[in-house]
């Protein structure tokens, strides 16, 4: 169309009253799903784009979603974060939604939140990288502020809307790959432990070889901010050893590429001399692909988690009065060139 048309002039074509139109449009509950599909379609078919400061007048909202930052190095610089956000953000968008991001210094994080809500500057907030001892869902809640975890909160996982991959679950499976394969020599490389989904995948791993009668070997393990130079030192200092593992298991695949590189340097060949198996949170910049991927690995899309996210959030903010809901995702596991049986010794 040449022209876009108004909410007065959609609601003509529908015969509906504006009222109800709008309250459609915005995801009310009290409208039937049955007119909600009707005005929507009707809106794309027509072009109808909503005025933003239209909407918050007709809802009372700022229509905008908050994400509170610490200035930590592994919050702001972490690719994964990026990649949430973008897909979290192709969901704003298609619910004329606006993304704030705010931020801060850790120790203003509180502040941050309670900005937020006393200036109405966001309908609600997705908390990131919740920690094993977690307090800000707490917070909001006092606050009265809508809010999703991206990840779980241990002991709030039935009092509280997240979404989240089953890490545990999947670093025991990767675990029992290696295994099968003969290894029994393997090195875990993971993300900082006082982060619940780290301490999870700790788990995972520590299951497996429980199951196998295996003592996890402290020494073979190690916890930082998931870098490339942290996989790269850890495993040449892992490799020079006197006992160096056969097998690593990585948190991520920017970490994963270190390894690779460290595996390199000292003269073998990965998937033969030594195994990796990673964690893929299909990153759109970094992908792990081919007939046969470079890398064994866990995979689940964090793009996906942050749009799942998104529309778990905005449901609950049309309906505040709903229950908590939860979004468990499974991992798929994927070989690729980077495993194969542990070499004899």
């Amino acid at each position: 169309m040449s022209k876009s048309i108004n909410l007065k002039e959609l609601s003509q074509q529908l015969n509906l009253s504006q009222t109800t139109v709008s309250r459609a449009l915005n995801g009310y509950p009290e409208v039937s799903a049955e007119t909600r599909k009707r005005v929507a379609e009707m809106a794309d078919k027509l072009g109808y784009a909503p005025n933003s400061q239209a909407r918050r007048l007709a809802t009372g909202r700022a229509m905008a979603i908050g994400h509170v930052i610490p200035r930590s190095i592994h919050e702001m610089m972490n690719p994964i974060f990026l990649e949430f956000i973008a897909g979290a953000g192709e969901t704003y968008s298609e619910h004329g939604y606006d993304m704030i991001i705010t931020v801060v210094e850790d120790a203003q994080e509180e502040g941050a939140y309670r900005e937020i809500a006393r200036r109405k500057k966001a309908d609600g907030v997705i908390i990131h990288g919740p920690a094993v001892k977690e307090t800000r869902h707490l917070l909001l809640k006092e606050l009265n502020l809508p809010f999703v975890v991206h990840g779980r909160i241990p002991g709030a996982e039935e009092t509280t809307s997240w979404i989240d991959m089953n890490n545990r679950s999947a670093f025991q499976r990767a675990t029992d790959l290696l295994l099968d394969l003969g290894h029994t020599r393997i090195a875990l490389l993971n993300g900082l432990e006082h982060m619940d989904f780290a301490a999870r995948r700790r788990r995972g791993f520590e299951d497996a070889l429980a199951t196998r009668g295996l003592t996890p070997d402290p020494a073979l393990m190690r916890r930082a901010d998931m870098t490339e130079p942290y996989g790269c030192d850890s495993a040449l200092e892992l490799l020079e050893s006197d006992n160096p593992p056969t097998a690593f298991l990585v948190s991520s695949m920017i970490s994963a590429i270190g390894v690779a590189r460290a595996v390199g340097q000292r003269g073998l060949r990965p998937g033969t001399d030594v195994s990796i198996v990673t964690h893929d949170d299909a990153l759109s910049f970094l992908p792990n692909s081919g007939a046969v991927p470079i890398f064994t690995c866990t995979r689940s899309s964090v793009r996906y988690a942050g749009q799942k996210a998104a529309e778990l959030l905005l449901k609950i903010i049309a309906d505040p009065s709903s229950k908590p809901e939860c979004l468990h995702l499974d991992a798929e596991l994927i070989v690729g060139q980077s495993t194969g049986p542990a070499p004899a010794r």
